[in-house]
């Protein structure tokens, strides 16, 4: 189905979860006051959905958030610095011939959404609970639509990007935050804020 260079990037997928330890722990059940009204999914999630019906079981779940511990924390690092350094930036137009299109990318290829929806699966995969790893839509430092994603945790919500090797507070992205899924059904989107629309595009870790 793919090409070799796909075969590897599985099999590299695979090594790297076979070496996760599952951390995943019920926590702290609180919603966050910056959470919105529900607002419409980005464009390609309800597309990535019907292809990937696996990645988007939906009905309403109790939130729950990750409890930090060191192996944890190192689960996270180690998932964000392979998932960016293994995919490699190419916009969906130049990947797909269409202007937006998520997808998992099993090609080694892929833009922002796509190294989102990787790290997530990757982190489901290996035992965490889906309700505290949500897809975030922002606005990022030049005001370009882009995604990431946010990790609800005990110690505050933590953020996984492809334009940046650390892990990092939501706070210490300089973003604007604009949606994201809700922790209680990942089909449903909450508003953060900024309510103009943000179509996330591809872009190189230096964008």
């Amino acid at each position: 189905m793919f090409g070799s260079k796909g075969r590897r990037t599985g099999m590299a997928i695979a090594a790297v979860l076979l070496g996760m330890a599952t951390t995943a722990h019920a926590g702290d059940e609180r919603l966050y006051a910056s959470l919105g009204d529900s607002t419409r999914a980005p464009i390609g999630w309800v597309e990535f959905c019907a292809d990937n019906p696996g990645d988007c079981r939906g009905g309403a779940t109790q939130a729950r958030d990750i409890v930090i511990t060191q192996t944890a924390w190192k689960d996270l690092l180690r998932v964000n610095h392979w998932v960016n350094e293994t995919v490699k930036p190419l916009t969906d137009m130049d990947h797909w011939g269409v202007i937006e299109k998520w997808s998992l990318p099993t090609d080694g290829y892929g833009d922002c959404e796509d190294y989102v929806l990787l790290k997530r699966k990757m982190l489901i995969d290996a035992g965490w609970p889906r309700e505290a790893l949500l897809i975030t839509v922002v606005r990022d430092k030049k005001g370009e639509g882009h995604a990431v994603l946010t990790v609800k945790t005990d110690k505050g919500e933590f953020v996984l990007d492809n334009q940046n090797e650390n892990v990092v507070a939501w706070t210490e992205t300089g973003y604007r935050f604009v949606k994201r899924q809700s922790q209680s059904d990942p089909n449903v989107w909450v508003s953060l804020g900024d309510s103009r629309p943000a179509v996330a595009t591809a872009s190189a870790r230096g964008h």
